[in-house]
Formats: C-alpha cells, sequence, structure tokens
C-alpha cells in the first residue's frame, strides 16, 4: 500500500472517465473529417506548385527584363543622342516609303475587289449590294425624267415669256 501511495504521491488522481475519451476522440474524429474534406488531392497540388514556380520563373524574367531596359537607356541613351541628326531624316524617309507602300497595296487591292464586283455586276451573277445599286440607278433615271419633263414645261414657259418681252425676237 505505501508502494501505491508512493508512486501517486504529488499527483492528483481522477478517475477514468470513459465518456470523455469518447467525446475526445469524436471532435478529433470530426475535426479530422473536416479537414480531410478540404484538403486538395495531387493533381490539385500538383498544379498549384506549377503556378508557383511559374509565376516566380516569370516574375524574375520581368525583373531581369527592367533591368535589361534601364541598362540599355543607360548606355545607349548618348549614342542616340549624338547619332539624333541622322535618326531623323532616315525616320522621316522610313514613315515615308512604308506609308507609300501600304497605301499602295491597299488601292490595289480596293481596285481589285471593285473590278471583281463589276464583272461579277456586269455578268449578272448579283454580287452583295448589287439591289441597292438598281434602286439608285432606277431612282436616278426617274429623277431625270422628271426633271427632263419640268425643264419642257418651264422651257416653253420661258419661250414664251421672251416673246413678249422682244416681240421681234
Amino acid at each position: 500500500m505505501s508502494d501505491q501511495q508512493q508512486s501517486t504521491y504529488g499527483r492528483t488522481q481522477r478517475p477514468p472517465t470513459r465518456s470523455s475519451g469518447i467525446q475526445t476522440n469524436m471532435a478529433n474524429s470530426t475535426f479530422l473529417r473536416k479537414l480531410q474534406e478540404h484538403v486538395p488531392n495531387s493533381t490539385q497540388l500538383v498544379g498549384f506548385l506549377t503556378l508557383i514556380i511559374s509565376g516566380a520563373i516569370l516574375l524574375l524574367l520581368t525583373g531581369l527584363t527592367l533591368t535589361a531596359i534601364i541598362l540599355g537607356l543607360i548606355f545607349f541613351t548618348p549614342l542616340v543622342l549624338l547619332s539624333s541628326p541622322v535618326w531623323m531624316p532616315v525616320g522621316t524617309v522610313l514613315f515615308i516609303v512604308i506609308f507609300g507602300f501600304l497605301s499602295v497595296c491597299g488601292f490595289g487591292v480596293a481596285t481589285l475587289a471593285s473590278l471583281s464586283w463589276m464583272y461579277r455586276y456586269f455578268r449578272g451573277l448579283h454580287p452583295p449590294g448589287s439591289d441597292r445599286v438598281d434602286y439608285a440607278r432606277s431612282r436616278i433615271a426617274d429623277t431625270a425624267s422628271h426633271v427632263k419633263d419640268y425643264a419642257r414645261e418651264y422651257g416653253g414657259y420661258l419661250h414664251s415669256k421672251v416673246k413678249d418681252a422682244a416681240p421681234g425676237a
């Protein structure tokens, strides 16, 4: 008995309760279950690691690019300033040549497209927009005939007025 008292001397002993151990185990198991539900699977983990690694590489490359641009500006600015009297005429000539070439190409494409459309229109193949052209042509013809009729009427009126103003004419 003295052995038992010596071993527990200084410690307070509680009687073991089975219900508190079950509750603790249950709380731990529900926490672990919830944690396991939210744990990413291996594919998601590999995707996340790939995202982190590629982001770090792109950030490094961005820093290197920015550093190279700044160093290039530092080293080449004097050269650009000294040679700027040459660059301006060269840039102007290049701009004019490129603008002219693109204009000629654009006008050539527009001319070929319009010639192709006119060929198809006159062959009777009815290209897109031909109905609008026919409508405009009929409107112009109607307007011209109305103007012609009005000119005949008004011309006759003026002719009679001229005879009234100058009877011998």
